[in-house]
């Protein structure tokens, strides 16, 4: 042990890497947001244009952070990436929203969504008590926190089995949808584009649900530290990875529309099961378990990858130091991951997340516009940096002007939203002038004692510098 660097290792390679970033994007999205792009689009082919856009916007935005993280090599992601191009202070407030809401806002959701798929089931045809949904949503997140905490390659051997679960689960249901069509079922998609809206406010909404469906993409940057050589296999994951999930979303809601048709979509709450109950016969059983599956995996790698950020702002300085250490038998971010896991339960206390959702939404498309637009910012302000990837300008530029775009239309539909996640980030600016830039001494003396006193509970210590 004495003579182990305290470093975390190197364990990710290309098929750990890919099952990271389908881990989080095949989360919850796909079985919650279908009846939202429908609704808010009026007809069949609106919503299947939405999901092609979605997808085709996101391997833009991944395409780019291919160029970001294979030029900064670090992990923290977004963090890392508006900090060196923009500066300490919008990074900051990035981890502000970041570690106080968004983060544990959707392990919350997904926690919750977990513990609805697995009650469902066992008690049929019964209201499910809240309370006990919050009480199994809890110890999802204390075991999930433990597994990451205790052994890095573990956890990615188990989502390697959710992520071929959560596949398995997809094509089942893309499969049903074939035969369902190969009989001549296609009435639902006579007329696909009748009932189209014409509100833009409605249609930015269907975007913004498609989009959140993908939302993942940009999560394996978030390790790049940890990724066996990290200059191939970081691009090749994304190259992997996004072109799958796009058509994999692509032929699932197709299914989805020609069995329960655009009446049962809008209808149901449980977009999968029902879907299993009218197309699988006797198989329906086994696809609420597929779901609960599906979106543990995405809540463990959200928990794993979300804590390299915070640990990324403590090395920083931006958040306190012992979020910064390492568990030196485990060589794992015990401090940052616990610190999630506790903030995550709190978040379960509120009986609805929705406003929460609303403005997570649209503050975090924000943050990734400002990150992603760091590629032509750093192009201009740092051409000579070494760009091992340098996509076509294009790519980032179409990206960000649409999502800037995106951005216009909550400030008249959702002003609330807007106001509310404006005056939550901007919150972070005196508590950035007056306890990281300032430091005040008392504060010093208090925080040092409180990590020295941390530092042996959690066995840890902060990381061996490079030579």
């Amino acid at each position: 042990m004495s003579n182990e660097r305290v470093k975390m290792r190197k364990q990710l390679g290309l098929l750990e890497g890919v099952a990271i970033i389908l881990g989080i994007i095949f989360g919850s999205g796909i079985f919650i947001s279908p009846k939202e792009v429908l609704e808010k689009t009026g007809s069949v082919w609106g919503a299947i244009s939405v999901w092609i856009i979605c997808g085709l916007l996101a391997t833009l935005g991944a395409l780019s952070y291919a160029e970001l993280g294979t030029t900064l090599a670090q992990s923290g992601g977004d963090y890392h990436y508006i900090n060196e191009a923009f500066g300490p202070l919008p990074a900051f407030l990035y981890l502000w929203d970041a570690n106080l809401i968004f983060v544990p806002s959707t392990n919350a959701i997904m926690a919750l969504t977990f513990a609805n798929n697995l009650l469902e089931p066992l008690f049929p045809n019964c209201p499910i008590d809240p309370l006990s949904q919050k009480l199994i949503a809890a110890v999802t997140i204390c075991l999930i926190t433990f597994i990451n905490a205790y052994d890095v390659k573990f956890t990615t051997r188990i989502q390697n089995v959710f992520m071929f679960t959560k596949i398995f689960a997809l094509i089942v249901i893309i499969i049903g949808g074939i035969v369902w069509i190969s009989q001549g079922k296609v009435e639902n998609f006579h007329d696909g584009w009748a009932g189209t809206k014409t509100s833009v406010s409605d249609w930015s909404v269907a975007f913004y649900s498609g989009i959140f469906s993908y939302s993942g993409w940009n999560y394996l940057n978030f390790m790049t530290e940890e990724l066996r050589d990290p200059y191939v296999n970081l691009p090749r994951a994304i190259y992997l990875s996004l072109p799958l999930v796009t058509a994999i979303y692509l032929l699932a809601n197709l299914s989805y529309l020609a069995v329960l048709g655009p009446v049962g979509v809008r209808a149901t709450e449980a977009i999968a099961v029902d879907f299993a109950a009218a197309a699988l016969g006797w198989l329906h059983w086994a696809m609420p378990g597929l779901v609960a599956v599906a979106v543990a995996g995405g809540l463990s790698v959200h928990v794993m990858t979300s804590s390299r950020m915070c640990f990324a702002g403590a090395r920083n300085g931006h958040m306190p130091e012992l979020l910064a250490h390492i568990n030196l038998a485990c060589m794992s971010p015990l401090p940052s991951l616990l610190f999630l896991m506790l903030i995550s339960l709190v978040m379960l206390i509120p009986n609805s997340l929705t406003s929460l959702i609303t403005y997570c939404t649209v503050v975090e498309s924000f943050f990734t516009t400002l990150s992603c637009s760091a590629v032509l910012w750093l192009r201009y302000k740092k051409p000579e940096l070494a760009r091992p990837i340098k996509v076509a300008l294009w790519k980032p530029c179409v990206f960000v002007s649409t999502s800037a775009l995106l951005l216009v239309v909550p400030v008249a539909s959702e002003p609330a939203a807007v106001v509310a996640g404006a005056l939550i980030t901007l919150s972070g600016v005196p508590v950035y002038l007056l306890l990281v830039r300032a430091r005040p001494n008392l504060l010093h003396a208090a925080s040092t004692k409180f990590t020295h006193f941390c530092q042996k509970l959690f066995f840890s210590a902060v990381e061996d510098k490079e030579q």
